[in-house]
C-alpha cells in the first residue's frame, strides 16, 4: 500500500512561511501535506507527477474579490470556481458584496456550494453593494453587522465599508464619517478588523482615515490615484510609514480603477510595497485590466518585487490578515492547497487602471492546482496518462441524463 496518494516531484518549492526555496518533492496523503523533502521515492506514492522546472507554492489567497454571483437583481460578482483554480487560487475573500441582510443567502447559494474556499467581509450596509442604499446611514447597523460575524466565525473575517462618497455635499443627514465610524463600531463588537474602501472629500481626508483605523485594519486600493501617498519629491509620504508602524495594513486591491503605475512604482521603489496582493476582481474588470490573480502578481514581479516576495504577499500575509494563519504554507499536516506555477520569459505588457502600459520580461502562469489534495486544474494534463497507455476502460459513455 503506497504511503502517499500523490507526489509532486522535482519542482522548485517556494514556501515563504517555512523559509523554503529550493528543489524538493511534495507528498500528499488524505488531502493534507504529508512530506516536503528532497528526493522522496516515487515508489512510495500511488501517483507521481513530474513538475521539474516549475514552481510549487501554497495555494494562492486572493483576499479581495466579489463572488456573490447569485444576488438579485444586480451583481458585480464572478463565479469563484470559474476563475480561481485556473490561476492557482484556492482561497478567496468576498469583500462586502453581502451585508447582514443577504449573508445567509450568499452562504447557502455560493459559499457552501463552491469548491473554492470562500470567506467574507460583511458590509456595514445591511443591503451590501451596489446601489443608492450605500449612501443611506439608516442602512448602517453596527450591531447587526457584527452579529453576523459572530454567528458565522468560520465564514466571516471582518467588516467592510465602501462607496460612501457619491452624494455631495455631506450634511447632518449624510455625515462624512458615518460609514467608517459605524464600521469601526461593528469591528469593536465582533473583534474582527475593518477593510476600508475610501475616497477623500472635503471634510474627510485620507490622513484622518489612517488615524481613525485600528491595528489590523486594512486599507485596500493603496495605489489608487486619489490617495496622496507620495510626497512632493515623489517618495512615499512619512505618514504612510507611520501608519504601517502602528499596525495598519495596506492591501493592493487592483480593481477597475485602483491601481496606477505612477503611484505603485514610486511607492515600491521608495520602500512601500503592498502588504498583500489582491485583485478586487468583478465583472467590470475580469476582461481588463485585472484579468486574474497571476496577472496582478506578474505586475509586481515586473515592477521589481522578487519572486519569493510576490509569493509571500499572495499567501502568507493575506492568511494572517484575515485571521487564518493555518493557510498559506506547505507544512506537514496542513490542508494540501497547492499551486504549480510557471515563470515564462518573454516580452509581455501590463496595463494599469489608466490604461498605461508597463513592459515586462516575465509572466506567471498556472500549470496545476490542488485543493485539499485533489487536482482541480491541470491545463497540460500532467497527471493523466498518454492516450496510448491509458486503460481500455478509462472513459465510459454515459447517457445524456447522467451527464446532466
Amino acid at each position: 500500500m503506497p504511503e502517499y496518494d500523490l507526489l509532486l516531484k522535482g519542482g522548485r518549492v517556494i514556501d515563504p512561511a517555512n523559509d523554503i526555496d529550493g528543489e524538493m518533492d511534495v507528498a500528499v496523503a488524505g488531502g493534507r501535506i504529508a512530506g516536503v523533502a528532497a528526493d522522496i521515492p516515487a515508489s512510495q506514492a500511488a501517483q507521481t507527477v513530474d513538475v521539474a522546472g516549475l514552481l510549487v507554492t501554497p495555494g494562492l489567497i486572493d483576499m479581495h474579490v466579489h463572488v456573490y454571483h447569485t444576488r438579485e437583481p444586480e451583481t458585480l460578482s464572478v463565479i469563484a470556481d470559474h476563475h480561481s483554480f485556473r490561476t492557482g487560487v484556492t482561497t478567496v475573500v468576498d469583500t462586502g458584496t453581502a451585508g447582514a441582510k443577504h449573508f445567509l443567502h450568499f452562504k447557502r447559494t455560493v459559499i457552501d456550494r463552491s469548491r473554492t474556499r470562500i470567506f467574507a467581509y460583511i458590509n456595514i450596509v445591511k443591503s451590501g453593494m451596489i446601489g443608492p442604499f450605500e449612501q443611506d446611514i439608516n442602512e448602517m447597523d453596527p450591531e447587526l453587522a457584527a452579529s453576523i460575524v459572530l454567528a458565522y466565525p468560520d465564514d466571516c473575517v471582518g467588516i467592510k465599508t465602501a462607496h460612501y462618497w457619491v452624494r455631495q455635499p455631506f450634511d447632518e443627514a449624510h455625515p462624512p464619517w458615518a460609514a467608517v465610524d459605524r464600521a469601526l463600531e461593528a469591528s469593536e463588537i465582533c473583534g474582527k478588523p475593518v477593510m476600508m474602501d475610501f475616497w477623500h472629500r472635503p471634510g474627510r481626508t485620507y490622513q484622518e482615515l489612517l488615524r481613525k483605523m485600528q491595528p489590523g485594519d486594512i486599507h485596500t486600493h493603496v495605489y489608487a490615484q486619489q490617495f496622496p501617498i507620495l510626497d512632493d519629491k515623489n517618495k512615499p509620504a512619512d505618514f504612510m510609514f507611520e501608519a504601517r508602524e502602528r499596525g495598519i495594513i495596506f492591501d493592493l486591491g487592483h480593481g477597475a480603477g485602483s491601481f496606477w503605475f505612477r503611484q505603485a512604482i514610486p511607492a515600491y521603489q521608495g520602500g512601500f510595497p503592498p502588504d498583500s496582493i489582491s485583485t478586487d476582481i468583478h465583472i467590470g474588470n475580469i476582461n481588463g485590466v485585472v484579468h486574474d490573480m497571476l496577472t496582478t502578481m506578474s505586475k509586481l514581479l515586473c515592477m521589481g518585487m522578487p519572486l519569493r516576495e510576490v509569493i509571500f504577499r499572495s499567501t502568507v500575509t493575506p492568511a494572517r490578515e484575515i485571521g487564518h494563519p493555518e493557510l498559506g504554507y506547505l507544512s506537514v499536516g496542513a490542508e494540501a492547497d497547492i499551486a504549480v506555477l510557471q515563470v515564462q520569459d518573454g516580452q509581455f505588457g501590463y496595463v494599469d487602471c489608466g490604461w498605461a502600459r508597463l513592459p515586462g520580461d516575465r509572466k506567471l502562469s498556472c500549470e496545476m492546482t490542488l485543493r485539499a489534495g485533489e487536482i482541480v486544474y491541470d491545463v497540460n494534463g500532467r497527471a493523466t496518462p498518454l492516450w496510448e497507455e491509458a486503460p481500455a476502460s478509462y472513459w465510459e459513455i454515459r447517457y445524456p441524463e447522467e451527464i446532466i
